[in-house]
């Protein structure tokens, strides 16, 4: 069952051409792609989404800073296709999305949606169609970072929860900010949030929807790095790189079963059930390997010395 609101888009405004991203000290400038590496694989570099291949690390980035990252119909079409292409991609491990110019994302563009100059089109069964945010009801098989700068509320702060992990810049903002204008929490942050921070504190930011610092983030757990306005999306992805280079099979397995034992399994005997089914193959796959080349000495150097994540 669809729902529709509003008319019928008349035209867009078009986000700038070019990728620009955050001038203060420290911001690395993704703009810079080669033009081979724009002709091999990369999707967009001047729409409202704009991606990066890096490897095995796919860089995806909300490009609407007129608006401050809000997303439109178009946006959310356009990350769920980076996302879908991210996961069905077998030669790419971490994905890091982020806002171009300074603000992650600040929801749905209320404005486009008040003026009518867009038709917001709702898809009501959660298993037919993307989210209204785009693609906030994807359950990735890899991981997900998200670099948050500037503003991250309300539809913005669901699609930071649908990340595995959080890099917040110091100045960053969190938070429900649609409770002012009566707007629900209808890609996932109902779900998401509780499960992150507990559902006391969760119901605080709800409730209230009140603005939340980066630190009282970090102390939440809402947070995973807290770090220098500016550094957020080269943290993130340096992260991406160190998680990329780890044994795949073994992270996904038990990132997997992780993500079931919270969401899916009813009781801790069929989690415990899930987690050895699945890490069991795991075995003759990697761990094998990886204890023969522990053993041989090979990996032994910098095994206990002081990780860099």
């Amino acid at each position: 069952m669809a729902l529709t609101l509003g008319r019928r888009s008349v035209g867009f405004r078009r986000a700038i051409r070019h990728m620009c991203l955050n001038s203060v000290k420290g911001q690395r400038l993704y703009s810079a792609v080669s033009k081979e590496e724009r002709n091999s694989g990369n999707s967009g570099t001047g729409g409202v989404v704009v991606s990066e291949r890096r490897g095995a690390v796919m860089v995806i980035g909300i490009n609407r800073p007129e608006a401050r990252n809000a997303v439109n119909n178009e946006t959310a079409q356009k990350l769920t296709e980076e996302l879908t292409a991210f996961d069905q991609d077998n030669s790419l491990n971490v994905a890091v999305l982020y806002g171009v110019g300074g603000n992650f994302c600040a929801g749905f563009d209320l404005k486009e949606l008040a003026q009518g100059s867009g038709s917001l089109k709702i898809e009501q069964d959660v298993q037919r169609g993307p989210g209204p945010m785009g693609p906030s009801r994807m359950r990735l098989s890899k991981p997900l970072i998200a670099a948050v700068s500037g503003y991250a509320v309300a539809g913005g702060l669901e699609l930071a929860l649908l990340a595995d992990l959080r890099v917040v810049e110091e100045s960053s903002i969190m938070g429900i900010f649609s409770r002012r204008f009566g707007v629900p929490l209808i890609d996932g942050g109902t779900l998401r949030l509780p499960w992150l921070i507990g559902l006391s504190r969760a119901l605080d930011l709800i409730l209230t929807g009140r603005p939340v610092k980066a630190q009282e983030a970090l102390t939440f757990g809402l947070a995973n790095r807290v770090v220098p306005d500016g550094q957020a999306l080269q943290v993130a992805l340096e992260l991406a790189e160190q998680v990329s280079a780890f044994p795949q099979l073994c992270l996904r397995a038990d990132r997997n079963s992780t993500y079931h034992a919270a969401f899916d399994s009813s009781s801790f005997t069929q989690a415990m059930q899930y987690e050895i089914d699945h890490g069991l193959p795991v075995i003759s796959a990697e761990a094998i390997t990886g204890a023969t080349k522990f053993s041989s000495g090979a990996g032994r150097g910098g095994i206990f010395s002081k990780s860099k994540l």
